[in-house]
């Protein structure tokens, strides 16, 4: 009976922790402070500034100013008024859920003075805006399979030898398949998604090192709730989840610089993010494994016995009676 308890209650429990850290993101998902730029004359600018409210951040700027904030990723979107026209202006390097976002915001703001919308704005592809968290994702699942495999085959050393070769081929995998999807990559992204690879690979190895198959554990909880997080924008997240969990998944860091690269943007918090990651990978694997030497004197005495120093004839009365004669 205590058995059937302790399973059941385990299972309630899992289930809770997942359903917290993954469905409850996208369940508690609501706009608040979504930054957004305006360029307009004052009479309209006041008129503007006024559409502003809790969902909402709308900044008035000039024109250079706006198109700075946008390039810096520093709002969703700017709407730019002139006399009997508007235009929206997006950068396909934000997360596209912020995109889409801003455009609707924008497009009621420009409605509401009476005025047509025109869109100017780099369209991403399906597959352009699912490739950076689903790169993310693959190279992730590939380092984990092959660390959890090099467990289970019993490999011994050249752990890290087989981290770094693992990101490599499933660099080359994950970059193979987005290509059939008709993503390309220049030759900076293809680096930085080597660099995550690697840095992802070598923690999970020495993760690996340290708790074998469990450190499963671990990494399979990540895998399943950081997508959920790093796929949202910060401004539409509780509170609570944009602390607690958005702000460090490496996910996040690995599907925000992609995209910056895959339309001609740069990173730099990014590489210290990711060199980080393998900087902990490798200690992990350097340091020897913890009840390592126990281990291996429990296994010289498997069989029960303890040896003494004593030689066996020597310690036998027949033997002894035989050189006595």
């Amino acid at each position: 009976m205590r058995t059937v308890l302790i399973t059941a209650v385990a299972g309630a429990g899992v289930a809770f922790l997942l359903g917290l850290l993954t469905f409850g993101v996208q369940a508690t998902v609501h706009p608040h402070d979504v930054p957004l730029a305006v360029v307009a004359p004052p009479p309209m600018a006041e008129r503007v500034a006024r559409a502003d409210s809790a969902e909402i951040d709308i900044r008035v700027v000039s024109a250079d100013e706006a198109r700075n904030l946008l390039r810096d990723k520093e709002v969703y979107g700017v709407l730019e008024i002139a006399p009997g026209q508007a235009t929206i202006r997006l950068n396909p390097a934000v997360n596209p859920s912020g995109t889409q976002v801003a455009q609707q915001v924008l497009t009621g703001v420009a409605q509401g003075a009476g005025l047509p919308v025109e869109v100017e704005a780099v369209t991403p592809t399906a597959a352009e805006r699912t490739a950076p968290l689903a790169a993310s994702a693959l190279l992730w699942v590939g380092g984990m399979i092959a660390g959890l495999l090099f467990v289970v085959l019993k490999g011994g050393r050249l752990r890290w030898l087989s981290a770094v070769t693992a990101a490599v081929l499933v660099t080359g995998s994950t970059a193979g398949l987005l290509a059939w999807w008709g993503v390309t990559f220049s030759a900076q992204a293809l680096a930085f998604l080597l660099a995550v690879a690697v840095s992802f690979a070598l923690l999970q190895a020495g993760l690996f090192k340290h708790l074998g198959v469990r450190a499963m554990g671990v990494l399979g909880v990540l895998y399943l709730m950081a997508p959920a997080v790093a796929g949202q924008v910060p401004e539409l997240l509780n509170p609570v989840y944009r602390a607690v969990l958005w702000s460090w998944t490496p996910f996040r860091f690995s599907a925000e610089g992609l995209r910056s690269l895959m339309y001609g943007g740069s990173v730099g918090t990014e590489w210290w993010v990711f060199g980080g990651v393998a900087l902990i990978g490798l200690v992990l694997l350097a340091v020897k494994k913890a009840g390592l030497a126990g281990e291996k004197a429990q296994a010289d005495r498997a069989d029960g016995i303890v040896d003494v120093g004593v030689h066996q004839a020597d310690g036998l009365p027949g033997a002894e009676r035989q050189h006595t004669a």
